[in-house]
């Protein structure tokens, strides 16, 4: 488990997956995500039995709020795609309970994925993909330090709209440069 203030990261678990199929069939949710047919559970549990065939590292994680005295799952994340070689990944993140959204819990889930991607997976560089509108993540991402590389036009369809896709990274020594004088995991 990984654990900060008020979230913590953890392996996905079977009682997980009714949660994550609510919130994979939610318009809302899946806007910003790569996805746009339902989802049922039976595809669920067949995608959680192949994640456990995986290495332990690429395993998406749960994350978990911490909501007055109780731990709640309120989404997911993770980081694939990984070049050992070149010491990268990408990662992803996904808020699915609504009511959590707004309150910081995606910047302290994605600060806790960069910590273990830089101090314990000993990775350069974590990068990402996400929908031009999609502001909200766009400036939590910029905020714990990615930037934007690039831009793929009319990547996405949506709605009978084309939207752009932005890559945007961190380097270790940027997310190092950003973590002087915060306090751990905050």
């Amino acid at each position: 488990m990984i654990t900060g203030g008020r979230v913590r990261l953890r392996a996905i678990e079977s009682k997980d997956l009714p949660r994550f199929v609510d919130w994979l069939n939610d318009p809302e949710v899946i806007a910003g995500l790569d996805r746009s047919t339902p989802l049922g559970i039976d595809e669920e549990e067949e995608w959680f039995r192949e994640i456990q065939k995986r290495d332990p590292i690429e395993r998406p994680l749960a994350i978990d709020a911490l909501r007055d005295t109780t731990w709640r799952h309120i989404g997911g994340c993770n980081l694939f795609d990984f070049n050992h070689q070149v010491r990268r990944a990408s990662s992803g993140i996904m808020i699915g309970d609504k009511s959590c959204w707004g309150q910081g819990y995606g910047t302290e889930a994605i600060q806790l994925l960069l910590e273990h991607a830089f101090m314990t997976l000993n990775l350069n560089r974590v990068d990402l993909q996400v929908y031009d509108d999609n502001q909200r993540a766009i400036d939590m991402y910029r905020k714990v330090g990615f930037v934007e590389e690039g831009r793929l036009r009319d990547y996405h369809f949506r709605e009978g709209k084309y939207f752009d896709t932005l890559i945007m990274s961190i380097l270790r020594d940027e997310w190092l440069e950003g973590r002087r004088g915060r306090p751990k995991n905050g």
